[in-house]
């Protein structure tokens, strides 16, 4: 049985695994392009993979597939499809059912094949969608690797240039072993017995935050006693008002005029 899962501190243990064959560069059809497709149609069951320079700045232009890597047991090959697109006889390997081609996530890389010549595509296994049958959740050719054939793959070319005028020899190590690799982890899943992931180990529910032990809780109760006062503050201060003692009012009296002299003596006379 394998690991569901496999941690990085593992794998950093584990022996560096790469292709052990030889390897070949194709950048334009003829002879030897004709006998690298004759090998690899021979073959029930190959490797497949393919690079395109990458892209660091946003909103750059997305780049075309520029190697398409295809091996057998003992030979690699490295197509440079971004100079010499894809020529009928590789699209017909590419939609040959009888030969398999293993990789990861093959149906981008297929779609980006199909930039340069439209083909129906056929054949394709594609590990990251049957390892859970073998009771594996990860998905990466790194992770994969080591959990299968318990290798370590080195990924220090991936971000490389891929367009670039000569291929250096790291870089052809690293495309032939990124596809020698998938043939490898299929044909050992075969020889294996399945154990199923369980949809509960499939899709684990994701761990919930909690806060520290010595973080207080918030309680609710300061907050209602601090409303209190406010709804209360109304009636308190009506009653208030009630018990003050109203002023008194001053009554006045009303004072009959006096007449003046001069009317008292206007009436005498």
């Amino acid at each position: 049985m394998f690991k569901i899962s496999i941690q990085s501190e593992e794998i950093e243990k584990m022996p560096l695994g790469s292709f052990p064959g030889k390897i070949q560069v194709i950048e334009k059809t003829g002879f030897e392009f004709l006998k690298a497709v004759a090998y690899l149609r021979a073959q029930r069951v190959i490797g497949f993979d393919t690079e395109t320079r990458p892209v660091f700045a946003p909103g750059q232009h997305h780049n075309h597939v520029a190697l398409l890597q295809l091996s057998g047991p003992r030979k690699a090959f490295l197509f440079r499809v971004g100079r010499m697109g894809m020529p009928k006889v590789l699209c017909s390997l590419m939609s040959n059912p009888h030969v398999l081609k293993v990789g990861a996530a093959v149906l981008d890389d297929v779609r980006g094949l199909q930039y340069y010549q439209k083909f129906p595509g056929h054949g394709f296994v594609d590990l990251q969608k049957i390892a859970y049958e073998w009771g594996i959740r990860d998905k990466s050719v790194k992770k994969l690797a080591a959990n299968i054939l318990g290798v370590k793959i080195s990924k220090s070319q991936q971000l490389s240039n891929w367009e670039v005028e000569d291929l250096s020899p790291a870089q052809q190590m690293y495309a032939a072993t990124d596809a020698w690799v998938c043939r490898e982890m299929y044909l050992k899943l075969l020889q294996c017995e399945k154990h199923p992931l369980t949809p509960e180990e499939l899709n684990p529910p994701q761990p919930q935050q909690q806060q520290p032990a010595s973080q207080p809780q918030p309680q609710q109760q300061p907050k209602a006693a601090k409303q209190q006062p406010k709804a209360a503050q109304p009636k308190a201060d009506a009653q208030a008002a009630e018990d003050k003692p109203k002023p008194k009012r001053r009554r006045r009296r009303h004072r009959k005029p006096k007449k003046p002299q001069e009317v008292q003596q206007l009436s005498h006379d």
